[in-house]
């Protein structure tokens, strides 16, 4: 089966609640343009994000920050990877800004390939780009998602440092994604390790108690209800205010394959349980992925 074969294959078994409107022509061609023009990327076009004619409309989007080519190959992204990146372009910081402005969005959420063949794995980067936007427009919104910033034989040290430097930068939330449940990460997230996510988001608490943390997950990989609530306490224990919950989805045959579709009810179920465990802003749905409705809970 060809991977074309498979897209077709997939959607038409796909159920019903999991095909989404694509949204008006008009917003997407407008961001596809603008980001087209000055040689940027967002991860909303990237990944093919279901939602993003839903986001665009309300004037939100993710930004894909130093380049489209990831030094990592988790089995669920759609993101390219598996040859070098290409170096920082020097203007993206400002290239995002001038986009920022040209789409009047209120809410920009950064996030970025992982780049471990940097010295500070991108962490200045995101600096970068946050005191561009805000040059030209001050009053936005910047939540940032950012890779966990560990570098091989790197101390954790370092890496605390690293996200404490993204933290001095005041975004209104800092997101970083655990993906799955432990007993998965190794399948799902090559080159990503459960407890060092868990360290990204109990250093930014360390570095700013105030600060809004958020994690997300996606289910279809065969986890259970009880690893998802362990999951949730886990997180809940590092003080992660919020958190999505979503349906993964395979890109194609060279993705990990869909062991389950929730249903609706199961999301709601899943999000009550995030709600009665603490977390103050919950998103829970089928097509939710990280960034969906980000702006509400600031």
């Amino acid at each position: 089966m060809t991977m074309d074969t498979l897209k077709r294959s997939e959607l038409i078994n796909l159920p019903p609640w999991l095909r989404p409107s694509i949204g008006k022509a008009s917003e997407l061609s407008t961001v596809q343009r603008i980001i087209k023009q000055r040689g940027i990327h967002t991860i909303c076009e990237e990944g093919r994000c279901p939602n993003r004619g839903e986001c665009y409309a309300n004037h939100t989007a993710t930004f894909l920050l130093m380049g489209p080519t990831c030094t990592r190959s988790c089995g669920f992204c759609q993101v390219d990877k598996g040859h070098a990146p290409m170096p920082l372009d020097p203007q993206e910081p400002e290239k995002v800004a001038e986009s920022v402005a040209l789409l009047g969005l209120r809410y920009v959420v950064l996030t970025s390939v992982a780049r471990d063949d940097l010295p500070d794995k991108g962490a200045g980067w995101f600096v970068q780009t946050m005191v561009a936007i805000r040059d030209r427009t001050p009053d936005v919104a910047i939540e940032v998602l950012t890779p966990d910033f560990w570098g091989g034989d790197d101390a954790e040290a370092q890496q605390h440092q690293r996200v404490a430097t993204v933290v001095a930068a005041q975004p209104a939330c800092y997101n970083h994604n655990v993906e799955t449940v432990a007993r998965l990460q190794g399948p799902v997230r090559r080159g990503g390790r459960y407890d060092r996510s868990l360290a990204v988001l109990a250093a930014v608490k360390t570095c700013n108690p105030e600060m809004p943390t958020k994690s997300g997950l996606m289910v279809g990989h065969g986890e259970t209800v009880a690893e998802i609530e362990t999951t949730l306490k886990d997180l809940r224990s590092v003080q992660c205010d919020r958190i999505t919950i979503g349906q993964y989805m395979r890109p194609s045959l060279a993705h990990l394959p869909v062991q389950k579709y929730w249903t609706p009810t199961e999301f709601d179920q899943l999000g009550n349980l995030a709600r009665n465990l603490g977390f103050n802003h919950v998103r829970s749905g089928p097509l939710v992925r990280s960034s969906y409705h980000a702006g509400e809970a600031s």
